[in-house]
């Protein structure tokens, strides 16, 4: 992706700071209220995979609304479970009589797009039938080729149908729409394709706000491939605390996501130079595709075997620095962020072993790299610590290595804190 597209560090910490500050009010003057209502009907009372319900819904706007989605899209992920659905029965509003409720509260857009996300078979749509129907090398290969397809497009009006990567995505979602089964009457659901791609979206952010080595152990995803096909239901929540292994899942996810955006700009394209209508709402063309940074704007498939071998060098480096010292910590942190450079933990933790051996520009770049990839995400990979503790501390590093200085005691460690 062109540096152009690249976010600045200070723009992101400008989008990031009201979360981070609590001040939901300046995010939309209605937040504030929306969130007492999720708390009202009990979403801070249920469990939700490593903490509460609510924390979870408040999560994923926080992240959609990071990652510069339409408002109707961050609503549906603030509420994007409120009637149950196909992964977790956690209906806080009865579908058959809070319809009204939501709408109220959200809007008709919002609405419609939270009861859909709650009675489509979300596993089937986006992992049957779409992620598990390409291996790695097919999604690089296409995407690689997608990219011509809409310059071609766009700059010379050049439309190839017959192309394979856009007969695959075209079989897979057609540009009509594909029909599923309503999860609890069996009824057919028409989606259309950006509704598909919106669900997709969404998906990525919801398994990376909750993912971590707990589900590893539940579905024994010792291949880091995230194909839900272990059974290990006597898990021990919450596991040893591990990062989990689904970033190759999600990386394919993006791959497919930004495929299908390009695929919707070539459809569009060339309806338009066919004297076509300008936006057709009954695809929901109202509906905007924006790809999110994260694997540098899903352009990249992160391996599943590097992923594992990333993490373990990490998990290694940080937990056993006192046998291996700082120069050890140094060399598996160097080499977990080769394997998987899509994180910002490593590079934050390998700012910490340079300002501790007073290596200051080593430390800031690393710090701005850790602090960049996290508030990109808006949720932490390491979910030992809150995606806010993490931004904290990445800022009092960013802080201590322009300032050329850091603590050579526990108790200075201890008296860090203040963010300028």
């Amino acid at each position: 992706m062109p540096s152009e597209h690249a976010m600045s560090l200070q723009t992101l910490l400008d989008s990031a700071r009201p979360f981070i500050r609590g001040e939901l009010e300046s995010i939309d003057k209605k937040l504030p209220s929306l969130v007492d209502v999720l708390r009202s009907v009990g979403a801070g009372e249920c469990w939700h995979k490593h903490g509460s319900f609510l924390e979870h819904l408040v999560d994923i706007y926080k992240i959609l609304k990071l990652w510069k989605v339409q408002d109707s899209v961050c609503l549906c992920g603030l509420f994007h479970s409120a009637y149950s659905n196909s992964y977790v029965n956690l209906a806080i509003f009865d579908p058959s009589t809070g319809r009204d409720v939501v709408r109220n509260h959200v809007g008709v857009a919002a609405e419609r797009l939270i009861h859909l996300f709650c009675i489509v078979p979300r596993q089937r749509l986006i992992h049957d039938d779409l992620l598990f129907q390409y291996t790695d090398s097919e999604l690089i290969d296409h995407l690689k080729k997608s990219e011509m397809s809409v310059k071609n497009a766009k700059e010379k009006g050049l439309f190839n149908g017959e192309e394979q990567w856009r007969k695959k995505i075209s079989n897979l979602l057609p540009a009509s729409g594909i029909t599923v089964k309503h999860i609890k009457t069996n009824e057919d659901v028409l989606v259309t394709r950006r509704i598909a791609a919106v669900f997709l979206l969404m998906t990525m952010a919801d398994f990376s706000d909750q993912l971590f080595g707990f589900q590893d152990m539940l579905f024994d995803n010792s291949d880091g491939r995230l194909e839900f096909k272990g059974n290990n239901y006597a898990a021990l929540w919450p596991g040893d605390g591990k990062p989990g292994l689904w970033m190759n899942s999600i990386s394919r996810m993006g791959t497919i996501y930004n495929m299908i955006v390009r695929e919707e700009e070539i459809f569009i394209e060339e309806r338009k130079r066919g004297g076509g209508i300008g936006v057709d709402v009954n695809r929901d063309e109202d509906t905007e595709l924006v790809v999110p940074p994260v694997f540098e704007y899903c352009t990249r498939v992160l391996d599943a075997r590097e992923q594992i071998e990333a993490r373990d060098l990490y998990w290694e480096g940080v937990c056993d620095m006192s046998k291996r010292g700082l120069d050890g910590a140094e060399g598996l942190l160097l080499r977990c962020v080769e394997k998987n450079p899509f994180i910002g933990e490593p590079h934050v933790v390998l700012s910490q072993v340079y300002l501790t051996k007073g290596c200051f520009e080593e430390a800031e770049r690393e710090a701005e790299k850790g602090l960049t990839l996290i508030l990109e995400w808006g949720s932490p990979w390491d979910k030992r610590m809150t995606w806010e503790g993490w931004v904290a501390w990445t800022r009092n590093l960013l802080m201590k290595a322009k300032e050329k200085s850091w603590p050579n005691t526990s108790w200075g460690i201890l008296n860090l804190g203040l963010v300028r």
